[in-house]
């Protein structure tokens, strides 16, 4: 009887090691609580307990970096190791303040799967060998979220941002998730309020300048599942929102980002009074233009040198972060009487340092697809 109650103990430590990933923590389920992730998704967690913790899918690992701690971490896919030889690399010349920051921490974890655009799957194997006791996704998909918390037998919490990107309620949310989730509210409550306040204070500078006076403003390059070129662009563009500028594609139906036909673009080029173009597509311009020196010819912009570039928006999604600074530097732009107080470098690194605790202007406008940083270009040395 005793050797068979011994038997009994031994099956259920194991059975416990199984449903936590294989963590050995008999206070593991002390303080659990249901959170409703950001797919709608109720999940049972344990507030600051985990130790071990691996992110999926894109932007999950850099809205982690934002509020978690980054030691914790049990592995990283391999878009974000930047010391693998064999590895999606189509980001790497592009500014991602995340892997900038925590480069270093990235390069000695584990792969839990390759990451980038074309690998949009949970690698439940390579998951498991890194043993996590939570799992950070941006797979938004309920039923494979659920299968892949039962493979796993841990939590798979979900995030979501929304269109509206870093100004987008969801952003907010996932934030305050991952306060709660690792015990670091605090900290998300002071990120999301930074959010707001430069979200205000951007809006307050612009709300009194008259319709009349507002240049027509044509954004392009913006990334889309990778890097794209002068035809793409969006009609609901949030950083040009919150700016309050007049975008020249508003009322043509776009959804999300994406092309216009050329003609439509040759179209609306005496309409163009400024250009911002996405550093990120510089490099898919460039042979366009040496191709064919007149695709910009019907600009007024471009004739006029009025043609300036912004950091990189999406390199393996939503780069907020960089997103919230494009939106001052737009507004600099089309107002710069409004903004001559605004120094790029200063605001560049007052909002890394709020997102991820270092100022990194330097490391950014130092990356090869960010040419310098925030400016104007002069087209005929810089294309030419």
């Amino acid at each position: 009887m005793k050797k068979l109650l011994a038997l009994l103990v031994v099956f259920s430590v194991l059975c416990g090691l199984c449903a936590c990933g294989g963590q050995s923590n008999p206070d593991s389920t002390a303080g659990a609580v249901t959170v409703t992730d950001m797919i709608g998704r109720e999940v049972t967690v344990t507030p600051g307990s985990y130790k071990k913790v691996v992110c999926i899918g894109a932007g999950a690992l850099r809205m982690y970096s934002y509020i978690g701690d980054v030691s914790l971490l049990a592995g990283v896919e391999d878009i974000d190791n930047t010391t693998l030889a064999e590895r999606p690399k189509m980001f790497d010349s592009v500014a991602r303040p995340y892997v900038l920051a925590y480069e270093d921490v990235f390069s000695k974890l584990p792969s839990c799967g390759v990451g980038g655009p074309m690998a949009q799957a949970a690698e439940a194997e390579k998951i498991l060998a890194c043993a996590p006791d939570i799992v950070i996704s941006e797979f938004e998909d309920v039923d494979k979220s659920d299968t892949l918390q039962d493979q796993l037998g841990v939590p798979v919490v979900t995030l979501s941002t929304g269109v509206k990107g870093v100004f987008d309620e969801k952003f907010s949310g996932s934030m305050e998730l991952l306060g709660k989730i690792f015990k670091q509210e605090n900290k998300a409550a002071k990120l999301n309020q930074f959010v707001a306040e430069q979200k205000a204070a951007i809006e307050t500078k612009v709300k009194d300048i008259p319709e009349e006076e507002k240049p027509n403003v044509y954004i392009c390059g913006l990334g889309n599942w990778g890097t794209t070129n002068h035809l793409t662009t969006a009609e609901n563009y949030i950083c040009l929102q919150v700016a309050g500028v007049k975008n020249v594609v508003s009322g043509l139906g776009l959804e999300g980002i994406g092309p216009i036909e050329e003609e439509k673009f040759v179209d609306l080029g005496q309409q163009m009074d400024i250009i911002i173009m996405d550093a990120a597509a510089v490099k898919n311009i460039k042979p366009l233009y040496a191709e064919d020196k007149t695709m910009f010819d019907t600009c007024k912009a471009w004739k006029n040198g009025e043609v300036y570039l912004e950091m990189a928006y999406n390199a393996y999604y939503t780069n907020y972060e960089i997103a919230l600074i494009n939106t001052w530097f737009i507004a600099k732009t089309v107002y710069p009487e409004a903004f001559a107080d605004i120094d790029m470098t200063a605001k560049t690194n007052e909002v890394t340092k709020a997102f991820l605790g270092t100022e990194l202007a330097q490391e950014i406008f130092g990356c090869p697809s960010s040419f310098g940083g925030y400016g104007k270009i002069d087209t005929a040395t810089f294309f030419g």
